[in-house]
């Protein structure tokens, strides 16, 4: 184990077995080693630096019926809701106030968001704050689409590959949606310029330790500018509200071995850590993890996008929110500093295409 380990620091990569080995022979020794290496790592690139995005849940209206989601449309109970345009030019220029320089829109995939309407919101965003990044998560759309908010400013796209195995995405979502289609988009977005992010749930029903592997093998080849990790929570009105929720344990682990894969790569601690155990996010910042996102979104809607049960969703105004996450960061010997917090590798999206 110790020798994959060394292996790893020094070449960034592994073959599926050896990743497989290496998340079923974990202990503690071994997941203090990896923290260890992964902090190394990501202080010679970002130093200390926790950057922050301002999170905006534009809408938990979706059109998909993804078995493990809150927001899925057949979900009776949910309490949808759909920010204005306004609403949203508020929020960024609130989080603006409070130094963020990188928003995030993130949505279920609502057909009222067209490519004219969401277009326009980007370029609202961007001619009220030019010296900012706007990243979209609003799921799977066409290239022309994808070309066209390009244009229109969008600097980074969130989408989550989910799992690494068509059948295990099978068993996590209706027949509508594939795999194929998923991994489509994202080699899409790479190729119009995009900061492109994918990810996974640790401890999603069905996966297996194969899965996982094959997960950090996916990262290690498309080698994204954002990964997005976080343990699976049930909610209680999808079709898997009695499976058992992942662990913050092997999420903290896989963060670092994520960190080792791909030292440059933007990863965030992810609300669902901060869901599963209060100090979460702070465990995942001290595995390797450099970006937090904390969440600009009206109060009043916050606890109205629940993809699962029991989200951190608290009552406190964004500027409390933003001087709390400083002051906890600060506690562990990290700093929350503005600016766009980019991708720091020496290979842009556009060498790869």
């Amino acid at each position: 184990m110790r020798e994959i380990i060394g292996r790893l620091a020094e070449t960034h990569s592994l073959t599926v077995e050896e990743y497989e080995a290496l998340i079923e022979g974990r202990n503690d020794e071994y997941a203090g080693l990896l923290r260890k290496l992964a902090v190394r790592v990501r202080r010679e690139i970002y130093g200390d630096a926790v950057y922050v995005r301002g999170l905006i849940e534009v809408s938990n209206i979706c059109r998909n019926d993804c078995y493990y989601c809150g927001i899925r449309r057949s979900n009776a109970n949910c309490e949808r809701y759909r920010l204005t345009d306004d609403e949203i030019y508020a929020c960024c220029d609130e989080g603006y106030g409070l130094g963020f320089r990188t928003f995030v829109l993130q949505g279920g995939e609502d057909s009222y968001f067209d490519d004219e309407i969401l277009g326009g919101i980007v370029r609202g965003i961007k001619s009220r704050h030019p010296d900012c990044a706007v990243t979209l998560s609003m799921g799977e759309r066409s290239y022309d689409s994808y070309e066209f908010l390009r244009e229109c400013g969008a600097d980074r796209y969130l989408l989550r590959h989910e799992t690494a195995d068509p059948e295990h995405y099978a068993r996590l979502h209706p027949p509508a949606m594939s795999w194929d289609n998923r991994m489509k988009c994202l080699e899409e977005l790479r190729s119009l310029g995009y900061q492109v992010g994918c990810g996974f749930m640790v401890g999603s029903p069905y996966q297996t330790v194969r899965n996982l592997a094959e997960d950090l093998k996916l990262v290690e080849t498309f080698r994204p500018d954002m990964c997005g990790i976080g343990p699976f929570i049930p909610h209680k009105d999808t079709p898997f509200r009695d499976f058992p929720a992942g662990t913050v344990e092997l999420t903290c682990y896989l963060l670092s071995i994520i960190r080792l894969i791909h030292p440059a790569v933007l990863l965030p601690a992810t609300t669902a850590l901060g869901t599963v155990d209060p100090v979460g996010r702070e465990r995942g910042i001290m595995a390797g993890a450099n970006v937090v996102m904390p969440n600009l979104s009206p109060v009043n809607v916050r606890k109205k996008y629940e993809l699962y049960d029991n989200k951190i969703c608290t009552g406190e105004e964004s500027a409390q929110c933003r001087e709390c996450l400083s002051e906890r960061m600060r506690k562990i010997g990290y700093e929350v500093v503005v600016g766009r917090g980019d991708f720091a590798g020496n290979d842009t999206p556009h060498d790869r295409v």
